[in-house]
């Protein structure tokens, strides 16, 4: 197939002869330094954060990124939650949908699948998935040849691109030689830029809407171990007496200088130290620590869309205990902008290089968000509308509940019937039947052998319509002769007195009555 054919999602042919090569290749000096030192986080002030939002704003977010980086080093609470965000996406099953049920789309899709399960694949989504701090990532496809095109990922760092200063906002690759950067090889790059808000690509980024945040929380940890320094240990005062030598003096001092930090010390009988708690220090502690917390909050509810953190009361994420950690729209735009990218710079790229462009489409890999439900109001409402008609597939209902399927053999729980079994018909003493779910295997829950009493209840239940006849009998000639509900009532009185015979019913009950009670005097 000619090269000219293939054309990239900028509509770039590619050639095929770099797809080995390694274009954004690190160096030790140049613009895409490996050891990059400089720190932009160290003496952090509102002019120098100033400074690095103002060139990003112009499109040079060098600073930016080196502070995001440093953010997510140096900030506990914001590299957690940062991190659960990530890990939110990257513990999603992915799946793959072919581009129809043809014969060759399926075996396409099958390829893909497997592309999926290599390890290698895993650690692709993690390193795209720097790009929420940051803004943008950016992995390099080295291309293995032989029977088919392999791809193997490697992360680059997003300071080694720049941002183009036209509409378009393309990544190019920094270079030496070209200030305006070198474009970027067809099918060499996969580049994922979250879409977090609409603007040029050097103003997005979750590091940038809490740089303000971690500033001052940096004024305020430092603040506060200041007024530990000064207010976190009692005032050493030494008192001596009338008449001490200035040598004796020197020793108390000496002692008092020394005693917050050896917690030990010598001096003469006539001498004392006395520690003065500074309890009226305003409460300085609580003041530094609300900030503290307060700050934490708005990163959180930048980062995770609420201030769900591991250190709410109660251990309750942000006090509601049905508030996931990630909010639900933020997880699945996060999945669906990755699988976007995906998709759309190797997917496309392997299948046109393995099998050819294709006109009908092509497969898509899919993170899959599964919505949160309530699993005991679907099994309230299954257990409320079986009995009354509904029908449910039992398929259905295990695979919400996360349950297999029971296979031959196997010991299960099933409901105990209350109805008695006409003789004959019994199920065995280990087994019980559930026609309405197609279940006749062995229970767990069964009484293993039937009682005395039971056995007394077959009996009566044996010959139960002739028992009964009499009495139903003339009951259903009375209901079937009236025609109406008044003449029905007004001749049940002659039924009352005579016309119904209840003997058989009253001797079967007595002799049944007596046996149970014999059975009872027995056992006792």
């Amino acid at each position: 197939m000619p090269e000219s054919t293939i054309l990239d999602s900028n509509g770039k042919p590619i050639k095929r002869a770099v797809l080995e090569q390694e274009q954004a290749t690190p160096s030790i000096t140049g613009v895409r330094n490996a050891w990059m030192s400089n720190s932009m986080a160290d003496g952090l002030t509102p002019a120098k954060l100033a400074s690095i939002l103002s060139a990003a704003n112009d499109g040079d977010d060098f600073d930016l990124l080196t502070l995001a980086g440093e953010m997510e080093e140096r900030e506990p609470h914001y590299g957690s939650v940062l991190g659960t965000r990530k890990l939110a996406v990257e513990s999603l099953p992915i799946t793959v949908e072919s581009a129809s049920e043809d014969k060759k789309d399926e075996e396409i899709a099958e390829d893909i699948r497997q592309l999926t399960k290599r390890p290698e694949f895993e650690e692709l989504i993690s390193d795209l998935l720097d790009g929420l701090g940051k803004g943008r990532s950016t992995v390099e496809i080295v291309w293995q040849t032989g029977e088919k095109y392999k791809p193997s990922y490697k992360w680059r760092d997003p300071r080694f691109f720049m941002i183009s200063k036209d509409e378009k906002q393309q990544l190019r690759l920094k270079d030496d030689d070209n200030e305006e950067g070198i474009e970027l090889a067809p099918f060499k790059f996969i580049t994922h830029i979250p879409k977090l808000r609409t603007g040029i690509v050097s103003r997005s980024g979750l590091a940038r809407l809490v740089v303000v945040s971690y500033m001052c929380k940096s004024y305020s940890l430092s603040d506060w171990m200041s007024f530990l320094e000064l207010f976190g240990l009692p005032i050493r005062v030494g008192r001596y007496g009338a008449g001490t030598s200035e040598d004796d003096k020197k020793i108390l001092k000496s002692a008092v200088a020394s005693i917050g930090s050896d917690a030990a010390a010598i001096i003469p009988d006539s001498m004392r130290i006395e520690f003065i708690e500074r309890s009226s220090a305003a409460n300085g502690d609580q003041v530094f620590s609300r900030i503290a917390e307060w700050l934490d909050k708005q990163i959180s509810k930048a980062v995770l869309g609420q201030t769900a953190t591991t250190e709410s009361e109660a251990g309750k994420l942000g006090n509601s205990e049905e508030q996931s950690e990630v909010r639900q729209d933020i997880l699945k735009a996060d999945a669906k902008q990755l699988t976007r990218t995906i998709n759309r710079d190797l997917i496309k790229p392997y299948v046109d290089l393995n099998y050819g462009i294709q006109e009908n489409g092509y497969p898509r890999v899919v993170l899959y968000v599964k919505d949160p439900e309530n699993l005991q109001l679907i099994v309230n409402a299954v257990k409320d509308l079986v009995p009354v008609g509904l029908k449910v597939k039992q398929s259905e209902i295990r695979d919400k509940l996360n349950l297999s399927d029971p296979e031959e053999g196997d010991e299960l729980f099933a409901p105990v019937s209350a109805t008695p079994q006409a003789p004959g018909n019994e199920p065995s003493a280990n087994h019980k039947s559930c026609p309405s779910c197609g279940i006749n295997k062995k229970a767990i829950n069964t009484q293993k052998t039937a009682d005395n009493i039971d056995e007394l209840v077959m009996q009566g239940l044996e010959y139960w319509e002739e028992i009964t006849s009499p009495i139903i009998d003339p009951l259903l000639s009375l209901a079937k002769n009236s025609k109406t509900f008044e003449e029905f009532k007004a001749g049940l009185p002659a039924l009352l007195e005579g016309g119904m015979d209840a003997s058989a019913l009253i001797d079967s009950l007595a002799a049944l009555s007596f046996k149970a009670k014999g059975l009872g005097d027995a056992g006792q």
